[in-house]
């Protein structure tokens, strides 16, 4: 199990780098438990999302 999760803590890791949201040379972004790296992955992406915080598009 904790191999499972070392997996998946790079693999967000990874995909917050290439998002540009940390840089590789930032170290607070190794030692965050993977609780918060989940967190951090999903705001990222709510602040990004095309329609940002007006949710899906409607048509009126």
């Amino acid at each position: 199990m904790r191999n499972n999760d070392e997996k998946k803590r790079q693999k967000l890791i990874n995909k917050l780098i290439f998002l540009n949201a940390y840089k590789k040379e930032d170290q607070q972004l190794y030692i965050l438990p993977l609780s918060k790296l989940k967190y951090e992955y999903r705001r990222y992406k709510l602040q990004n999302h095309p329609h940002g915080e007006f949710g899906s598009i409607q048509w009126v």
